[in-house]
């Protein structure tokens, strides 16, 4: 699993191709044309399903993986596991299309998903679940009971609040 150019907890394409963090837009880098051409020949197997999995971003998912996806789509939901894929019109016109899942899943990978465990399956995709579940972890903590809060970080946090409140009041003013 690799992610067309954006970071995350997995690695991404372009930074790969460059060997070097990318500022700003691929596009602009001097590997561009050679990332372009990678991500359309991988884009094009039938062994790779393009998707937005992971925070929205255009996501290449091997073959072998399908069926811990299949498995476990209900965590992901059906729109980060639509195949998504770009097309040139006649005209010139470049237009987005997505095909829902399941559709696009052959049957010989519904089978597989079937006979997989689910601790199997959670093995094969910890590095998205793992972003998920620390996704989850932040957002519990921002809502956490603040006397739940160890002191320091506490203190830290009404000392951003004390910062934000006076901006708004110098805002107002």
């Amino acid at each position: 699993m690799v992610l067309q150019a954006a970071r995350g907890r997995v690695p991404n394409l372009a930074e790969t191709i460059a060997r070097e963090p990318i500022r700003g837009s691929w596009w602009g880098h001097p590997k561009g044309r050679q990332i372009f051409r990678a991500a359309r020949a991988i884009s094009e197997s039938p062994a790779i399903l393009v998707c937005k999995l992971i925070d929205n971003k255009v996501t290449y998912v091997h073959r072998r993986v399908w069926p811990a996806l299949v498995k476990l789509a209900p965590r992901f939901g059906n729109k980060r596991l639509a195949k998504v894929s770009d097309e040139h019109t006649n005209t010139g016109a470049h237009v987005s299309r997505r095909l829902p899942f399941p559709e696009w899943v052959p049957a010989d990978v519904m089978k597989e998903a079937e006979k997989l465990s689910v601790p199997e399956a959670e093995r094969i995709l910890s590095a998205v679940l793992a972003e998920n579940s620390s996704k989850a972890a932040r957002k519990l903590w921002r809502s956490a009971d603040p006397h739940l809060i160890p002191l320091p970080v506490r203190e830290r946090r009404s000392r951003k609040r004390h910062v934000s409140e006076e901006r708004r009041t110098i805002a107002t003013n």
